[in-house]
């Protein structure tokens, strides 16, 4: 009966998004400062169709599908435009985005006329062209015809940006820490706890309306960021029901085909959630009761805990090694009491299964020469489920308020078994000790954002106001991380392996690791806007504030399995029965359990930010623009413990003036000039300001923070000229500056064998000089042949040193890249709806971990990426086939020490580490209904 109600309830809904009705144009009117026109009268000409622009400019009229038309827009002291050949769609909605300049002649008959195509085309360099900074941006036509699934792979799009690891950003050659993310005009913390970085896979790209990346600053944007602000801008009210629908596969050459290795998990795993399998035993007293407890009832936690979860299985079967994508997204509108309503929502579920293959080999050096510390071989089999729920409102009470409630939750969460075989050279010893080691973890984040928010247009006195309230949860989760190493003497033939057990409480060996991470963000604001004329032009003047507090609580509880007595019979049982329940006991030949105690495994810190701003937009004659004014953040930040006696306080408060000018002047109608000068920060992460000891599987070494980290101060000077030929060409050529005070970098520290640490510092200062090219052409000025084929590329060259106790270093600071290549060749077939994209990107060089007076850095060498996308349009267009190919060329990733300082990778460096990432492919049909 239920499955009967089921299949019912699906029909219904497909039937309600399969039968409506899409004849209608929809679109939204801006001025050349791409502010919206309110008000403006929209008519279809030799029709009686007519209506007015809304609080954000849009309008739309309801009319015969299939037929073309044409539409006048005007407004008072705007130049009239008449768009031509506009078609009313079948089957899918097109949007038009129409650009009025001003009427500076005040004449009162001034008519533009063009077509739907120009215009659709000239929308997005329009944007780009009227921006009132230096920026990139992406609308959602653009998105709509590309075959990226996420935002992460558009971005990949953007001139003078690359993606690490699918998600993170890069821009400007800068690491991604110099970043910021926004999500709907709110201010967006890290994804990652551990790293002070956004996670951009995390949006469905057909739910994103817009993408805009600053590369200048203005007062009215946060100011926490040095290479680009990121505005991501999900859909509100669609222009009609939509429902489609994704589904696909995914496969790692590394993996398909592969023995894979897991260990057993929950019944909820497939969903990114632990289901108390992994939980701590139940009646596990906190931290402090637990110390106080007796040897025995420590040792009988320890069995539930330890008993025969270290053990892992092999799967052979290829089917194990496929991935899953399902993507569902929908929207509606329609009207209640009278007031036009409208939401968007989604649902996207990714599960990926990857086999990395990678090799350890940190050094010690001494001048030119070499010791291996340990070398490593490891195969980290992981699957990662990436999930998501998206749902968006929007409530029109009339043409001049808006309200929108917008909500986002993603789960991320990565399932994993390392498995590590190699040599540990201890006490310098020259032949070392044989290894086998094991890691096996579930660490799972979750993200959630709701933000409800306003715009309100008061025309009669030229005001606008725009606020906005959020609240955002991260919450980080990693359960019962398990390690274990077994070491073999190289000095005796035929000697066992036996586990590296010992009196003293590891983290290397023996561990049991749980550790909880919530981090609580409030977020509320508001703007308001006073547009007047001045010099016979349009002026603005805006002010707004932001209040964001942000509470953190992490606790960690690192348990270690210990041997009082060397018991070799007991070390050299395996993993599967090592930790036998019989094995544990107060006997000193048996296994002892024990909490590794100390303060650093957990803190609270809290910030408050609370942020003012005056910016002007002033427009002094027709080819001169100027956005100018000063933005003020105080910073008050409590990191560590309440108590000032405790070590871990650490107390913070500071404000701090940002001023910002964007000049640009319109040489012509094809051509500006751009002069920026700003000043930015950026601030040290939570993690990076505590003295938590972690020991990081992955690269052999312990990672701690620092109390004395001082944020960066960043200066910034760009120059740019900018050239847009015709529709949908650009040609941009740019030269920038950028002064660093205090820049934040991860240091590498080697005291001898076998000790290895990861610390964050300050360095003194840092210096870029960069020069960036942009090209955007089409190739039909080849050969009418090539009409299809569109070229884009860029390149930045960025010459970047850090100084150090009043000393210029001979090398950048740390991520800093000194180039940056970004080419792609486009093929799109609109008539047979066929679209195909070959991507190409490198970077130079950079240094991954900074080295000290005895040890050199560890560098990155470049690696050349080459991705190959193809999607084509089937079943009336409303079905597609996409199949997307990442990392063709599939080249080692290395890092390494540069003994030899010829600055390239080579036989006599050192290597560090060394990564086989494998080449991925997805395919993935949707169908929208």
């Amino acid at each position: 009966m239920y499955k009967k109600l089921l299949q019912v309830a699906l029909l219904i809904l497909l039937s309600h998004f399969a039968f409506a009705q899409t004849g209608k144009i929809t679109g939204k009117v801006v001025d050349d400062k791409n502010n919206p026109v309110i008000g403006a009268y929209v008519q279809v000409l030799k029709t009686t169709l007519k209506t007015v622009t809304d609080v954000e400019g849009r309008f739309s009229f309801q009319a015969t599908a299939g037929s073309k038309l044409s539409i006048q827009v005007s407004a008072l002291s705007y130049v009239t435009k008449t768009i031509d050949d506009v078609e009313v769609p079948k089957n899918s909605q097109e949007d038009i985005i129409i650009t009025l300049s001003a009427n500076v002649s005040n004449l009162k008959e001034v008519n533009i006329t063009t077509t739907f195509r120009k215009e659709s085309i000239n929308s997005l360099i329009g944007f780009q062209k009227n921006t009132n900074a230096v920026a990139q941006v992406i609308s959602a036509e653009a998105i709509r015809r590309s075959p990226d699934k996420n935002t992460g792979e558009v971005l990949k799009r953007i001139p003078g940006t690359s993606i690490q690891e699918g998600k993170y950003l890069v821009v400007r050659g800068l690491a991604d820490r110099y970043n910021q993310a926004m999500l709907n005009g709110v201010l967006l913390s890290s994804t990652e706890p551990d790293r002070k970085t956004f996670s951009f896979d995390l949006f469905p790209s057909n739910t994103i309306d817009n993408i805009i990346i600053n590369n200048t600053f203005i007062p009215e944007y946060p100011g926490e960021w040095a290479g680009g602000l990121v505005q991501v801008n999900t859909k509100d009210i669609p222009n009609q029901k939509f429902l489609n629908v994704q589904i696909g596969t995914n496969f790692n050459t590394n993996t398909i085909g592969n023995d894979f290795y897991s260990y057993k998990g929950g019944g909820t795993d497939w969903l990114g959630f632990d289901d108390g399998t992994r939980a701590l035993p139940k009646g596990m007293p906190a931290k402090n009761a637990f110390a106080a407890l007796s040897a025995a009832d420590k040792i009988n936690f320890g069995k539930q805990i330890a008993a025969n979860n270290f053990s892992v299985s092999k799967n052979s079967s290829p089917l194990s090694t496929l991935g899953q994508q399902v993507q569902i997204s929908g929207g509606t509108r329609t009207t209640l009491f009278g007031k036009e309503i409208g939401g968007v929502f989604a649902v996207n579920y990714n599960r990926s299964v990857r086999r990395l293959q990678y090799d350890n080999s940190f050094f010690v050096v001494n001048g030119k020469l070499a010791q291996p510390s340990f070398v490593y071989h490891n195969n980290k089999y992981n699957t990662e489920i990436l999930g998501g729920l998206m749902a968006n409102l929007s409530l029109k009470l009339n043409a001049n308020n808006k309200v929108a409630w917008k909500n986002m939750l993603n789960v991320n969460t990565s399932d994993y078994t390392n498995l590590r075989t190699g040599v540990d050279y201890e006490a310098q010893s020259v032949v070392g000790e044989n290894i086998r080691a094991r890691e096996l973890g579930f660490r799972a984040n979750t993200f959630f954002n709701t933000v409800l928010s306003g715009e309100h247009n008061l025309p009669s006195s030229g005001l606008k106001f725009d606020w906005y309230g959020s609240f955002n949860i991260l919450d980080q989760y990693i359960p019962m991380q398990r390690r274990i190493q077994y070491n073999q003497s190289n000095e005796v033939a035929d000697a066992p392996y036996t586990a590296l057990l010992s009196n003293t409480l590891s983290q290397k060996s023996g561990s049991i690791f749980y550790s909880t991470l919530s981090d609580y963000i409030y977020t509320a604001g508001g703007n308001l806007t006073k547009s007047f004329n001045l010099f016979d032009r349009k002026q603005s003047v805006k002010g707004g504030y932001l209040l964001q507090i942000k509470d953190r609580l992490y606790n960690a509880r690192p348990f270690s399995i210990n041997l009082p007595s060397d018991n070799p019979a007991l070390r050299a049982l395996d993993e599967d029965h090592i930790f036998a329940p019989g094995n544990f006991g107060t006997d000193d030949k048996q296994l002892g359990f024990n909490e590794i105690s100390g303060n650093q495994y957990r803190y609270l810190a809290n910030t408050i930010l609370n942020a003012g701003y005056l910016q002007f937009d002033n427009s002094f004659t027709n080819w001169l623009r100027v956005v100018w004014g000063v933005r003020y953040e105080h910073f008050d930040q409590l990191v560590g413990s309440t108590r000032k006696s405790d070590d871990r306080y650490n107390y913070t408060k500071v404000g701090d003036f940002l001023p910002s000018v964007n000049a640009t002047f319109k040489l012509n109608t094809k051509t500006n000039l751009r002069l920026a000068g700003s000043q930015t920060l950026v601030r040290p992460e939570f993690r990076e300001l505590t003295n938590l000891a972690f020991y990081d599987f992955e690269l052999g070494a312990i990672i701690t923070g620092s109390k004395t980290l001082e944020r960066t101060k960043v200066t910034n000077l760009d120059l740019r000229y900018e050239l847009y030929p015709r529709p949908g060409e650009v040609f941009t050529l740019g030269v920038f500056f950028k002064d660093f005070r205090k820049p934040i970098e991860l240091q590498f520290n080697q005291s001898g064998v076998g000790s290895n640490s990861f610390n964050f510092i300050n360095a003194e200062s840092a210096k870029s000089y960069g020069v960036e090219l942009e090209i955007r052409k089409k190739l039909d000025f080849i050969s009418d042949n090539l009409k299809n084929f569109s070229f884009q590329g860029n390149a930045s060259y960025i010459y970047n040193r850090v100084s150090f106790k009043n000393e210029t270093l001979d090398r950048p600071m740390q991520g800093q890249s000194p180039y940056l290549i970004n080419a792609g060749l486009l093929y799109d077939a609109e008539k047979i709806g066929l679209t195909s994209t070959i991507l190409f990107n490198q970077i130079g060089r950079r240094i991954l971990f900074v080295g000290n007076d005895d040890v050199p850095p560890i560098w990155e060498a470049p690696r050349p990426l080459l991705d190959l996308q193809i999607a084509k349009k089937i079943i009336k267009s409303r079905g597609e086939i996409k199949m997307n190919i990442s990392d063709l060329i599939n080249q080692r990733a290395r890092f390494y020490h540069d003994l030899d300082d010829d600055k390239h990778f080579t036989n006599s460096d050192a290597p560090a580490i060394i990564r086989n990432y494998g080449t991925n492919v997805s395919i993935i049909f949707g169908y929208n209904f």
